[in-house]
């Protein structure tokens, strides 16, 4: 499948942000299903998109397939990157496009932005231990579990964390 990656733009933002919440809803992800307080985050693309960087992964015809949202240094959408390190989160792919590519190529842009900016040694995420396709791509790209930052953003809510580090230039 032919797959483009680029920032998302307002006309997609409902889409994405559907994208993103059945994502997490099909999976079982929301531990309050429909009426989790999460969905309200991931359904809105335009606050990420106005605060941090969403991209998308759109196939030939321009149709979105899925989304992130990547924080870099010191971006409030940040939640456990350190002020050398970026971030990404909300990972998305529709159900329709999983195994064509598009998660992976999401990462894969996330990586190449972190790398080309000025001070960044890594990039740092958390996912549900039940995300194990994600966790596949992870492990594919380079990254490392870090479990000494594993962390619980709500009671009961347990995240693993992974990071990629970059070699130093010299």
């Amino acid at each position: 499948m032919d797959i483009t990656i680029r920032p998302v733009e307002p006309a997609e933002y409902a889409a994405l942000g559907e994208i993103t919440a059945e994502a997490y809803l099909g999976d079982g992800l929301l531990d309050y299903g429909a009426d989790d307080p999460y969905l309200v985050q991931l359904r809105d693309v335009p606050r990420r998109a106005e605060e941090a960087e969403v991209l998308v992964a759109a196939d030939a015809r321009g149709r979105v397939l899925g989304g992130v949202t990547y924080a870099p240094p010191g971006n409030r959408w940040a939640d456990i990157a350190t002020p050398d390190e970026a971030e990404f989160r909300m990972l998305a792919v529709s159900r329709e496009a999983r195994g064509a590519g598009a998660g992976e190529a999401l990462v894969r842009a996330c990586i190449d932005r972190a790398r080309t900016t000025a001070g960044v040694t890594g990039i740092v995420l958390s996912t549900q231990p039940a995300m194990r396709g994600a966790h596949r791509i992870y492990g594919r790209l380079g990254f490392v579990r870090t479990p000494e930052r594993d962390w619980y953003p709500i009671e009961g809510l347990s995240l693993l964390t992974y990071r990629l580090e970059f070699p130093a230039v010299s």
